[in-house]
């Protein structure tokens, strides 16, 4: 969440940068800076009042010690009129501070400098793209053909359990799935990063934390009896752990990884574009996430593309990475890279990663704070990467890896699975 002061400092470079992401809303900055003020006379008031009140008791102690007791009571009249104005001041004071916060919190995290104008995905700057692509046999088909063919995910009989996007993973579709899972949390372990297994669901303050509400609700899965919301990343409960938490510099950086299914409300066109597992309401994804002072995340985003990078890498997928435009950019990110895995079978790119760096807006959110060398506290940043979400990984491999005979498998898989191919 951006903070009332740096909007009063930076009142037309807070709106110019609002502006890279399309905020709608320019005058709300006025709106905060103008409640901020009232807010502060208000404040002034009160301490004023209370201020006197103090004063004042003092006084008719004094004066009753002395035997003026008619001073006394006249002071006592006065002090039951300050008394009086208290109330409708905390009253009043607490409707501006609501206003205020309900203004902050419809801010996005402003952009990073180097994030490039525009306004939808084909303005989305191409940073690297490397891999070669495969060359399919004549009778190559898509990967929703492939798993109805060798029976590995079962879209009908997911859609009686439970609905329309939540695939059933069937024997060696199952298996898959899990070796996909296992292998991305060993190389991210081997990397520095802790494995954690976090709940699946959270509760409002840690959806509030780390920006997906007021932004998302309508994408969240909602538990109305308890307030609770299955979790759309493992980037909400793992961030969540440091909430209200005040660090030691020497504990940072925090590096985190974690497994969990993932959940999403989110609508689709039909077409070729989210047939499949191209896009489903429930998935798997292993995540990344890092905790790092102020100073040092622009160095660890950097980091972390060059870790998905080599995942890819490793996977011999054709790989792309794209810088996000101001657009295209998610409401709590100051800098996202997007890395996109080529499709040979149907011939198109598929978001496989996002990683960000939201600087400071989560953890002003959720007061995760450090307390530098000098003794000083101040907000860390927090940055996350998917590492990877499966569903579409899955789909890439069984595509790109179909052969006349069967689906080989990337030489790292193997071991994890136990055979050459898959089938």
């Amino acid at each position: 969440m951006l903070q009332v002061n740096f909007l009063r400092q930076n009142r037309e470079l807070a709106k110019a940068k609002l502006a890279i992401k399309h905020f709608g809303q320019p005058e709300l900055v006025d709106t905060a800076i103008a409640l901020d003020d009232e807010r502060k006379q208000l404040q002034a008031s009160f301490d004023d009042t209370q201020s006197k009140l103090n004063a004042a008791s003092k006084e008719i102690g004094g004066l009753m010690a002395k035997g003026e007791k008619d001073k006394a009571e006249a002071l006592k009249n006065e002090v039951a009129e300050w008394k009086k104005q208290l109330d409708p001041l905390k009253v009043k004071m607490a409707e501006v501070e609501t206003s205020l916060h309900n203004t902050m919190v419809q801010f996005p995290n402003l952009p990073h400098d180097i994030v490039p104008l525009g306004k939808t995905p084909e303005e989305n700057v191409l940073v690297k793209e490397a891999g070669a692509k495969p060359n399919l046999h004549k009778e190559a088909v898509p990967h929703w053909d492939l798993i109805k063919k060798y029976n590995l995910v079962d879209f009908e009989t997911g859609a009686k359990i439970t609905g329309s996007g939540f695939p059933l993973y069937i024997g060696k579709g199952a298996k898959f799935q899990r070796v996909l899972a296992q292998y991305f949390l060993d190389f991210n372990t081997a990397a520095g990063y802790t494995e954690y297994l976090p709940p699946f669901m959270v509760n409002e303050a840690s959806a509030f934390a780390t920006g997906q509400l007021p932004d998302k609700e309508g994408q969240m899965y909602h538990a109305t009896a308890d307030n609770f919301y299955l979790i759309p990343t493992a980037e909400v409960p793992v961030t969540n752990i440091f909430r209200d938490t005040i660090l030691k510099e020497s504990d940072l950086p925090i590096k985190m990884t974690a497994y969990s299914p993932c959940f999403r409300r989110e609508a689709g066109s039909f077409g070729k574009e989210v047939r499949g597992l191209n896009r489903v309401h429930q998935f798997e994804k292993v995540e990344i996430i890092q905790i790092v002072p102020p100073e040092k995340s622009d160095d660890v985003l950097n980091e972390m593309v060059t870790h998905v990078e080599n995942l890819l890498i490793s996977l011999g997928l054709p790989y792309r990475i794209l810088k996000l435009c101001g657009g295209d950019m998610g409401f709590a990110s100051a800098i996202t890279y997007d890395f996109e895995v080529y499709s040979a079978a149907q011939q198109m790119w598929l978001e496989v990663s996002s990683v960000s760096n939201f600087q400071a807006y989560q953890t002003y959110r959720m007061k995760c704070r450090y307390k530098d060398a000098e003794g000083k506290t101040q907000f860390t940043h927090s940055l996350n990467g998917s590492s990877l979400a499966l569903p579409r990984i899955f789909a890439a491999i069984v595509e790109n890896y179909q052969t006349e005979s069967g689906i080989a498998l990337p030489k790292v898989l193997q071991p994890y699975f136990g055979a050459e191919n898959l089938v």
